[in-house]
């Protein structure tokens, strides 16, 4: 409502997102969330204060720039988050998981790069053998890390998410060998990515009495699926 609206406009992003994400996430004890939120939106890793600024290109139009982080990638926005609940709520467990993924690049890395060295987390990406650039075979396939494995399909990315997708759809398997996924099919994934169109409305606008207009690029929806649920939650 237009109160909550008031009281989150001047918020740090890391401030913010703890107010979007607790109204969905009520297993981790605030204090922990609160924790796990300021330690992966810091300037550090996203170079920036604002973790993603907005960038005039002429009067009235700007660009979100949600591609500071280390991949270069706007899923890093999600991605960095995911990869440290991955790690607390698997620590709490004392449960292991594999997460199965399908790239076309920028999915790939931005994950491996957020899972790196994640304690109990092992990565299993699907890619599309010689289609990718030059840059994205480099960042996924030198990664050294024991708990990522790259394995090229040869085959189209669309072949490669249909082999997530049959495993996603099989439960008794996902059960047994402790599956999980990455993609935009991740809810989490989805829901730290409504934090940046409250950002980027707050940073574009004077009150909140102002409309905007995204225009979003978007391949598997995931993106503009998390600017439908933020309109739906209200902005």
């Amino acid at each position: 409502d237009a109160a909550m609206l008031a009281r989150w406009r001047g918020l740090a992003y890391h401030e913010l997102a703890f107010e979007i994400l607790s109204l969905y996430i009520d297993d981790i004890p605030a204090t922990d969330l609160r924790a796990l939120v300021s330690r992966t939106y810091t300037a550090a890793i996203f170079g920036s204060e604002q973790i993603v600024p907005l960038r005039p290109l002429e009067p009235g139009v700007y660009l979100e720039a949600l591609s500071n982080g280390p991949t270069l990638a706007f899923k890093d926005m999600a991605m960095q988050l995911l990869g440290n609940l991955f790690e607390y709520v698997l620590d709490k467990r004392g449960e292991a998981i594999n997460i199965l993924g399908a790239t076309s690049g920028d999915t790939g890395s931005a994950a491996e790069y957020a899972m790196r060295g994640k304690h109990n987390v092992r990565v299993f990406m699907l890619s599309p053998d010689g289609r990718m650039s030059a840059f994205q075979r480099a960042q996924m396939y030198s990664l050294q890390d024991a708990n990522i494995f790259n394995i090229a399909v040869t085959a189209m990315f669309d072949d490669a998410q249909d082999i997530v997708k049959a495993v996603s759809n099989d439960a008794a398997f996902k059960k047994q060998y402790k599956i999980g996924a990455v993609n935009s099919i991740n809810w989490a994934r989805v829901a730290a990515q409504i934090v940046y169109y409250f950002q980027g409305y707050f940073l574009a606008t004077q009150s909140n009495d102002e409309q905007v207009a995204f225009a979003v690029p978007s391949g598997n929806f995931g993106n503009i699926c998390a600017g439908h649920i933020a309109r739906m939650m209200g902005l």
